[in-house]
């Protein structure tokens, strides 16, 4: 009994490696390893590459909103028409100022999913789960090896992070001092320049650790992709069938066939037997093929069979016992005869022919 349970166990244990099948059927369910930090510091990386090219069209365009706010408008009245004119082309210049960064980082997200996993396309994790807001399930998430693994990468981003800043501003704070003798013009350039070397900074340190973070991810995922013995067996079985419902198929198929030789018989020109356990009848049809072929053939039982068809219908039947037995072993239902096999069948059916011309 010990044994047996020992045997189920290792059974159930994940052990082997996924097959391709299972792969591709948690691919569709839209599960895949990959690395979130990956796209974030990506799109991080292009956002701010947009914000050194269009930085200075960006400080020109929010310098200009800024100037015509207190040069322009403030001498307006204030009317549903002129609040409307304002906010609408404030949004305008707005809209045109951060669509290269909207477009770019649409383009980075794409790129650096499509780098990890290729095209993907599925509405499976759209779809309700109940098991996704089970407590219990939700507990031993937030308990998991998994989870801890999460905290640790959240707390090292975020020293990483801190510590890539506070270096920026150290290195630059005497000129932050400064600020407050600079105009306004060139305090914007300032932060914008210190904002751009503080991300790429933190975007580089980003993808030093995401690159971590996806092996991480793959070990996970080809962990969890692990199936047990039983597994891969119920899978094959699934793929090739059960092998009852198999073997149950191909008789019902070799039963179908028989009865398809069978209602042949009656049309063969003659049956060449070895008395009790082969019989194969033979048919010349100068149209369908050049040389006779055969169109019934069996052992034992299904050779009684057709040569009682053959009495039946009076079709002739000659004994030969080598022949009988070549040509069963040699040839298949409509296949024609070999060379070999011509002058002896030749002779059979010219002494059919003598007979039936007799008759």
């Amino acid at each position: 009994m010990q044994l047996k349970m020992d045997l189920q166990f290792f059974a159930g244990e994940k052990t082997e490696k996924a097959t391709p099948k299972k792969r591709q059927d948690e691919r569709k369910k839209g599960k895949v390893a990959k690395s979130q930090d990956i796209n974030t510091a990506f799109l991080l990386l292009f956002v701010f590459i947009i914000l050194i090219v269009f930085g200075s069209s960006m400080k020109n365009t929010m310098t200009t909103l800024y100037e015509q706010t207190f040069t322009e408008f403030i001498h307006w009245d204030v009317t549903e028409n002129s609040v409307h004119q304002i906010f609408s082309g404030a949004a305008v210049e707005v809209a045109i100022m951060l669509a290269p960064i909207m477009i770019i980082a649409i383009i980075a997200g794409l790129a650096s999913n499509f780098m990890q996993i290729g095209f993907l396309f599925t509405t499976e994790p759209l779809k309700l789960d109940l098991k996704k807001i089970d407590p219990i399930q939700g507990a031993k998430r937030i308990f998991s090896i998994r989870a801890i693994v999460e905290l640790l990468k959240s707390f090292l981003k975020i020293v990483f992070i801190g510590v890539i800043t506070f270096m920026v501003i150290w290195i630059y704070k005497d000129e932050m001092m400064m600020l407050a003798f600079k105009n306004a013009e060139n305090a914007l350039a300032f932060f914008g320049r210190v904002t751009v070397i503080m991300g790429i900074s933190a975007t580089i340190a980003l993808l030093f650790l995401s690159v971590f973070d996806y092996a991480y991810q793959r070990y996970d995922f080809e962990k969890n992709m692990k199936m047990s013995k039983q597994d891969v067996k119920d899978e094959y079985k699934n793929i090739e069938g059960d092998p009852l419902i198999k073997s149950k198929i191909k008789e019902r198929q070799r039963q179908m066939a028989t009865r398809r030789m069978m209602s042949e018989v009656p049309t063969a020109d003659v049956v060449i037997t070895n008395p009790t356990h082969y019989a194969i009848a033979i048919k010349y049809d100068e149209e369908k093929a050049a040389a006779p072929y055969v169109i019934a053939k069996g052992a034992d039982q299904i050779a009684l069979k057709i040569k009682e068809i053959a009495k039946a219908n009076g079709v002739i039947t000659v004994e030969d016992r080598q022949l009988a037995r070549a040509l069963h072993s040699a040839i298949d239902i409509d296949d024609i005869i070999p060379e070999e096999f011509y002058q002896a069948v030749a002779e059979i059916l010219a002494y059919v022919y003598r007979l039936e011309k007799k008759v």
